[in-house]
């Protein structure tokens, strides 16, 4: 169990070293992140009433189609140069090795979002009190992405013109990412309990946690084939 945690570690390591090296991948997902968000208060009007009531919304649109920028880029490095190969051949179960993967996107693509979420939030005239439901919201739901993602991504890989697929795959399984995500943070604005929207997040944290390395290590052997 050990030796399979430090292969797991590693992977996560490389894959954040290359994503450090490429950084222009996460400059382009925070900057549709920001652009986005920055395009609503020019189409809606500057109205702060306005843009207070779709805020948790828009954020939460925005994060999720910004996440999808990044998805098919999972596996595409690894199948390009051949390495693919050799991490299905490890003796290591495949599902550690998608759940490293899928760890170190989080941390590049995810982490980012939920740093640059509440000063978007500060943007779009969200009530205070909303911004730690926010918070916590997006640091249950984008895990959820970046699991579910990989299935997508996972499927996809080696396909031609696979990146327009991911989106298509992905999107309708994350729609309750959005709905509890933005019911968390409309209910700390108007002062209710967020805890039950927060926690059906983290339940659905912890399926995918169980469910998207096996299905994603099951698309790649498919893939493979």
């Amino acid at each position: 169990m050990s030796s399979f945690f430090r292969t797991g570690l590693e992977v996560a390591r490389r894959d954040v070293r290359l994503a450090v090296r490429r950084a222009g991948d996460t400059v382009a997902v925070i900057t549709f992140f920001v652009i986005a968000i920055v395009l609503f208060p020019l189409g809606v009007g500057p109205e702060l009433s306005v843009l207070a009531r779709i805020a948790s919304g828009t954020i939460w649109v925005a994060a999720l189609l910004a996440a999808m920028l990044s998805l098919d880029r999972l596996f595409l490095a690894d199948h390009d140069d051949g390495s693919l190969d050799l991490l299905l051949l490890a003796p290591v179960p495949l599902e550690v090795i998608v759940l490293a993967k899928c760890a170190a996107h989080w941390l590049t693509t995810g982490v980012p979002l939920i740093v640059t979420a509440p000063l978007l939030a500060v943007l779009m005239n969200l009530n205070f009190d909303g911004l730690g439901a926010l918070i916590l919201a997006m640091a249950l739901g984008t895990p959820i992405l970046s699991l579910v993602g990989a299935v997508g991504a996972a499927l996809t890989v080696g396909v031609r013109r696979g990146g327009a697929l991911v989106p298509l795959l992905v999107l309708p399984l994350v729609i309750p990412v959005l709905i509890f995500g933005v019911a968390a943070i409309d209910a700390a604005v108007i002062g209710a309990d967020a805890s039950a929207p927060l926690m059906v997040l983290g339940g659905m944290l912890l399926a995918s946690l169980v469910l998207a390395p096996w299905a994603g290590a099951a698309a790649l052997r498919l893939s493979a084939e």
